[in-house]
């Protein structure tokens, strides 16, 4: 069974993620690319350091092979953004990568990415599963190839394109600036993918470097490989005894972004996207809407309303961020989870390129993080987001369904109530500016709630309500 979700196919290994689900979704990759007559130019396919993840690549490249397409292989573990990049910029149909991103070490998946370097559209995964439901009900073997024998018959073709991909984004950073800086950074790849072109990116811009966490685990040092505040402690913990500038960490695949400032304060991923959306619009003097996620700040809606442009919302799916991106000319998006992106730059978020951008900020402007932090909240007020995830059973899914989507139960909240928006999950707009939000992940099976409020007092509070209407019980990480 082969199941996308809002970040692409993901599973437990051994459980779904296995040898023959992964033949299976080659094989309805290969049936989608012949039946829109793109199967000559062949599709590239990358892979990042989870376990069995450069194994499933080999997998997939056999069945591939056995349909007579090629795949461009990137023969060591890289970055999502560079698979992305090189689909856009050779003007490929499709692309695949083989990660679980963030999600727990006992999980992998794949991305597939379209056209443009795009995350592939909800009807386009779709199709996909359709194809792939058909084969198995058909009861087809699926046919494939053994790998050393089709690389030597020139289906399947290793190399790494890192270094255009590189290239593109040191041509787009004012390296200058950052050299004359003389900036000290810390990175924490988490374990992950990123530490190569990190390195290269700042040791060309004459930075010091200092790493941790670099090694290769696919236990990720036995924590998600997520930048979140309670995984980086020890950036927080580096940063300040060892006076840098800033501390900068990846998740697993090099697409989400997590900050350290100068007093090893971590920085909500919020909060990056409001300083870099300040950058644009103030000291590089660019014009143009902002676009979120519904889980994402409210902050930006005021910003861009101070400069006479506009912030607009989409559901959870960066698919959904960059889609309307292109439709709006937006000159960023963004979600709290630490994924965003920049006009010009790949349609889909990086986490590399927004590194480099936020030290470019630091050293164009010659202030340090904290105080462009400061600057910001006092122009545009301080706002707290609490998040909260919780499990579930699968019958106790469907109850939760029920209250929230069907029979549209929502808490008697203390904050009088704009409005209520069912987008993606259940969006409640307070007249205070503040919201509360509940919906189901779309890569894990946990209930989300996000609540941004003036304080974290009255955040977790909000949060409470729903958790007492739901008969939910939280239990911090």
């Amino acid at each position: 069974m082969v199941h996308f979700g809002t970040g692409g196919w993901r599973a437990v290994i051994g459980d779904e993620f296995t040898r023959a689900n992964i033949q299976l979704l080659a094989r309805a990759m290969s049936e989608k690319m012949k039946q829109e007559h793109v199967e000559e130019e062949g599709i590239v396919i990358g892979y990042d350091r989870r376990f069995l993840s450069k194994e499933a690549v080999k997998w997939a490249c056999e069945v591939f092979a056995a349909q007579k397409i090629r795949v461009l292989f990137v023969n060591r573990s890289s970055p999502t953004p560079l698979i992305m990049f090189y689909v856009e910029k050779h003007q490929m149909h499709y692309g695949m990568m083989v990660t679980a991103s963030h999600n727990p070490a006992i999980y992998n998946g794949f991305k597939v990415f379209t056209y443009g370097g795009r995350d592939a559209k909800e009807e386009q995964t779709q199709e996909i599963e359709a194809y792939a439901a058909k084969i198995e009900a058909s009861g087809e073997k699926i046919a494939w190839m053994d790998y050393e024998e089709a690389r030597a018959a020139g289906w399947v073709k290793e190399f790494n394109p890192i270094n255009e991909y590189l290239d593109n984004i040191i041509a787009n950073i004012n390296m200058q600036a950052i050299r004359d800086r003389g900036l000290h950074i810390v990175l924490d790849p988490m374990y992950g993918v990123s530490q190569i072109a990190m390195k290269t990116i700042l040791s060309t811009a004459r930075c010091e470097i200092d790493l941790i966490h670099e090694a290769h685990d696919t236990l990720f040092g036995r924590r998600m490989p997520a930048p979140s505040e309670g995984a980086l402690t020890e950036l927080c913990t580096y940063v300040r005894e060892m006076e840098c500038d800033l501390g900068i960490a990846t998740d697993g695949d090099a697409d989400r972004i997590g900050v350290v400032d100068d007093t090893g304060h971590y920085l909500h991923a919020n909060d990056i996207l409001v300083l870099l959306y300040y950058y644009l619009l103030k000291y590089k003097g660019w014009r143009g809407p902002a676009v979120r996620n519904v889980a994402t700040t409210h902050v930006l809606d005021r910003m861009a309303e101070s400069f006479g442009e506009t912030c607009y919302e989409v559901p959870v799916g960066f698919k959904h961020i960059s889609a309307k991106m292109q439709e709006t000319g937006a000159i960023i998006g963004g979600e709290s989870s630490g994924g965003l992106t920049v006009r010009g730059h790949i349609n889909g978020k990086d986490g590399i390129y927004a590194a480099s951008l936020l030290v470019e900020m630091v050293a164009v402007t010659g202030k340090r993080l904290s105080d462009l932090a400061r600057e910001i909240g006092e122009v545009y007020g301080h706002s707290y987001m609490e998040e909260r995830s919780y499990k579930f059973t699968a019958q106790r899914k469907e109850e939760l369904k029920q209250l929230l989507f069907e029979e549209k139960q929502l808490p008697e909240f203390d904050e009088e109530v704009e409005r209520v928006s069912y987008l993606d999950g259940a969006k409640v707009y307070f007249k205070n500016g503040g919201w509360i939000i509940a919906r189901f992940s779309g890569t894990e099976p946990l209930l989300r709630i996000f609540c941004e409020m003036d304080s974290r007092e009255a955040a977790a509070w909000q949060c409470r309500k729903f958790e007492n209407l739901l008969q939910l019980q939280y239990r911090p990480a």
